[in-house]
C-alpha cells in the first residue's frame, strides 16, 4: 500500500535545520492550509496546520530558501499522531514527510535559487536514517 498527499499552503515558521547522530540533515517547519467556504456573512475559513519534516539534502535546500508566509506546495506521506492533552482533551497533529517541494512565492531579486522542484532520492522515505520522535518537534 502507497499513500501520498499534496498540500499547499503558507509556511507557518522558518524551518529549524538539525542532525541525526548520523549526521542525516533534518529540516522542520509548518505549513497552514486555509479552507474557505461559504460568501458574505456565511464565509468561514478554517485552518489545517502540518508538521513538516524534509530529510538529507532537501532539508539544507529547504532551511536555506523557505521563509515564514512564503507559499509552498509539499507532496508525502501524511501520519496523524494522537495524544491527550494536559487538560485530558483528546488531540491529534499532522505530521508531513516530504517527499518533494516546490516553492509557489514568485522570486525575489537577489534570491539565488531556491525555485525549483525538490525530488526525493530512491530509496523512500527516512531511508538510512533514523525515525524522528514527533514530541520533539516544538510547536
Amino acid at each position: 500500500m502507497y499513500q501520498q498527499v499534496i498540500i499547499i499552503g503558507n509556511v507557518g515558521r522558518d524551518p529549524e535545520l538539525s542532525y541525526t547522530p548520523q549526521g542525516v540533515a533534518v529540516a522542520k517547519f509548518t505549513v497552514a492550509v486555509n479552507k474557505v467556504t461559504g460568501k458574505g456573512e456565511t464565509r468561514k475559513e478554517k485552518t489545517t496546520w502540518f508538521r513538516v519534516s524534509v530529510w538529507r539534502e532537501r532539508a539544507e535546500t529547504a532551511s536555506q530558501y523557505i521563509r515564514k508566509g512564503s507559499k509552498i506546495m509539499v507532496i508525502g506521506e501524511v501520519d496523524v499522531n494522537a495524544y491527550i492533552d494536559k487538560n485530558g482533551a483528546a488531540q491529534a497533529t499532522l505530521e508531513l514527510t516530504a517527499n518533494d517541494f516546490k516553492f509557489l512565492d514568485s522570486r525575489q531579486s537577489g534570491d539565488e535559487g531556491g525555485g525549483g522542484y525538490q525530488q526525493a532520492p530512491a530509496g523512500g522515505r527516512n531511508s538510512g536514517g533514523s525515525v524522528e520522535d514527533p514530541n520533539d518537534i516544538p510547536f
